[in-house]
């Protein structure tokens, strides 16, 4: 491509009876690009569109994608494309979804508020922002109704956050979470920011409760809780929920377990997250690499002791599944709900019923180890009971012998073929088939003379 500068160079060059070689040697450009600039096939300033489009393949998804959901976020798009072999820019997707139109417009969204907005410092290791998102429609094999709960953690500073799903926002809930973030995000801040949960603090006065004091004790951090609708006091974990909400959990595919949607959590903020670029004093980081720099505080070397129960479907194996492992049960209560108690640094679960009776206990298996802990009494129960559902007298269901229409069912063909279970009487635009006639005359091309 010429500039309008080189443009013009070369057309005065040409003037001077430069030859269109002499002028490709002098300019640095192919002799057919100068002779396509001289004969006005090609504007100067415009590059040449490639002879197919690369972003066609793509258009017929980002228009149903679009379709489907007129707020899909343009990054969140741009992830599932990238998935697909997607290979162009982020900017040339929202260009082309801008110039064709692609995006239905909605009436309610077309005002926008704006006001004034303050400028925070966020020095490097002071502060966590903590914070609730609830998730809607989470799959209903999970077992937990209509809304699951994200426990966001975001380093002020940098803006690396991690996310803990849980059923509800429960005191254990939260300090279980709070752990397990704190370790993914690579130590403690000298600080944490909450709004006015109640699990954290009084919210009529904003003072600590004394459970969670102990809490912050433990860890080595003070506690700060933001003043009655003053959420942009905590706008880094804000934009964390934002992001995990539509890039992360608006795509999030049903048949996903509990366990492997933490993991696709946990992949999406390494993969997409942490790759965002940040504004720095000497010049534009991702968001890992200024996370690296933060001096953060080592975390405890075994969590807070506290007890975390969740209620889970037995499977017909007898088996249990806790942190993308499994474990065993009694064969009775196979199918039927229990309730899993793990008290965080024990390295046990106890596995209970309805009633609170503790009927198994287990060693905890690494997570996500997909590992199959198995008490050896459940093992020998389940084959017993196995074995003598095997060995009844009931007759298996019949697969491959000959079952022909019975007497209900010839019964049930006649009264079809003589039209006797039609009790109205015809309609004139109505017409009754006589099949009987159909079944005389198929005899008849049967019939060998």
């Amino acid at each position: 491509m010429l500039t309008r500068e080189s443009d013009v160079e070369v057309h005065a060059l040409h003037k001077r009876g430069w030859t269109i070689s002499a002028i490709a040697r002098h300019t640095g450009h192919d002799r057919k690009t100068i002779r396509a600039y001289l004969n006005g096939e090609r504007t100067p300033g415009e590059r040449k569109k490639p002879a197919v489009d690369p972003f066609e393949p793509f258009l017929d998804y980002v228009r149903a994608r679009l379709d489907e959901d007129p707020h899909l976020w343009s990054r969140t798009l741009c992830d599932e494309l990238e998935d697909l072999g997607y290979a162009q820019s982020y900017q040339t997707l929202t260009r082309q979804i801008r110039i064709r139109g692609l995006r239905p417009k909605c009436a309610d969204c077309a005002q926008v508020t704006e006001r004034a907005n303050a400028i925070i410092e966020h020095p490097p290791g002071e502060e966590t922002q903590w914070d609730w998102v609830e998730l809607p429609n989470p799959p209903s094999q999970w077992g937990w109704g209509s809304t699951a709960f994200l426990l966001v953690g975001s380093l002020s500073h940098s803006g690396r956050w991690r996310g803990y799903l849980a059923p509800d926002m429960t005191r254990p809930q939260v300090i279980a979470g709070i752990d397990r973030i704190t370790r993914r995000l690579g130590g403690v801040t000298k600080s944490w920011r909450f709004d006015r949960m109640a699990t954290v603090c009084h919210p009529a006065t904003g003072a600590l409760t004394a459970e969670f004091a102990g809490v912050a004790k433990y860890y080595g951090v003070s506690v700060a809780v933001c003043p009655p609708r003053r959420g942009n006091r905590k706008g880094v974990v804000e934009k964390s929920n934002h992001i995990a909400a539509q890039r992360w959990w608006r795509t999030l595919p049903d048949e996903l377990t509990v366990e492997q949607a933490q993991a696709s959590c946990d992949t999406f903020c390494r993969t997409r997250s942490d790759v965002r670029m940040r504004r720095t004093k000497d010049g534009r980081s991702n968001v890992a690499t200024v996370a690296k720099r933060e001096p953060l505080s080592a975390p405890p070397a075994a969590p807070y002791p506290t007890t975390v129960t969740e209620v889970r479907k037995v499977s017909r194996q007898a088996l249990v599944a806790w942190k993308g492992n499994q474990y065993s049960v009694p064969p009775e209560l196979a199918m039927n709900d229990v309730h899993v108690s793990e008290r965080l640094g024990d390295g046990h679960i106890d596995i209970a019923t309805d009633s609170g009776i503790v009927i198994a206990r287990h060693r905890l298996a690494a997570a996500g180890s997909g590992a199959q802990v198995r008490d050896h009494g459940h093992v020998v129960a389940l084959d017993t009971l196995a074995q003598a559902g095997a060995s009844s007298s009931r007759r298996p269901h019949r697969r491959k012998e000959r079952i022909p229409p019975g007497q209900a069912a010839r019964q049930a063909a006649e009264a079809l073929r003589h039209n006797t279970t039609h009790t109205t009487a015809p309609t004139a635009q109505a017409s009754v088939i006589d099949l009987s006639v159909y079944e005389r005359a198929a005899q008849n091309r049967t019939q060998l003379p």
